[in-house]
């Protein structure tokens, strides 16, 4: 049998005592677009672009570059080798691989910040050091600031911390690095995946499933207080 909670059960189930929260990066706060980022890695010479990289599955080239098992110019040349044309230029690569990342929406930080005074607040990303390079040119030249360090109590990319989502582990040196109760924290991302491992972890979970603009409506509809 299975069993629906509405939005007024779910706020009396767990929210009232959630002390932390988790939050993703893509499509959470920072909007990213993967079909942008095909369609141009497809103009690079990629074939069968849905396996090679897709939302649910994707190349291991693009998991080693996100723990950080290969460098920025290995992932590079696994691109040339992909789409069989060794004279690609590193910018090339770059823009195609970077066109996946479109922004943030204008009240995100702000909303941030509010949700940081109410709760202990972190940022966990599958991530890599291409696309944070451009995402902190990108923060420079739209909000004057260098880094997502004040909107968070902690920060963790993937590539910095060798480790990825849905790996359990992850999910554990959160919890553990911070002291967190887990039955107190929830974690949102936009992949159900990767909310799956987190509540083996314990962790309560939202499926994030509203554009970014939207994350301030969203938060309040499941009970956060803002």
């Amino acid at each position: 049998m299975q069993c629906y909670i509405f939005v007024s059960d779910f706020k009396n189930s767990f929210v009232e005592k959630i002390k932390n929260i988790i939050f993703d990066y893509g499509n959470v706060i920072f909007e990213i677009n993967f079909r942008i980022a095909q369609n141009t890695l497809s103009q690079l010479g990629i074939p069968d672009i849905e396996s090679f990289f897709g939302h649910k599955g994707h190349h291991n080239l693009f998991s080693e570059l996100e723990t950080g098992a290969i460098t920025a110019a290995q992932f590079r040349d696994g691109i040339r080798e992909a789409a069989q044309n060794p004279s690609l230029k590193d910018e090339e690569i770059d823009a195609a691989w970077n066109s996946l990342l479109i922004g943030i929406p204008e009240n995100v930080h702000d909303l941030l910040l509010s949700v940081k005074k109410n709760y202990k607040t972190f940022l966990l990303s599958n991530i890599n050091e291409i696309h944070l390079a451009h995402i902190v040119d990108y923060l420079i030249k739209e909000f004057q600031i260098d880094n997502n360090d004040q909107f968070f109590d902690k920060i963790y990319y993937s590539h910095l911390i060798k480790i990825r989502k849905p790996n359990v582990e992850i999910f554990e040196q959160v919890i553990k690095e911070n002291n967190l109760v887990p039955d107190e924290t929830l974690f949102i991302d936009d992949s159900p995946q990767h909310l799956e491992s987190a509540k083996k972890v314990g962790l309560h979970t939202l499926l994030m499933t509203e554009h970014p603009k939207h994350l301030d409506t969203f938060l309040k509809k499941h009970g956060i207080r803002i």
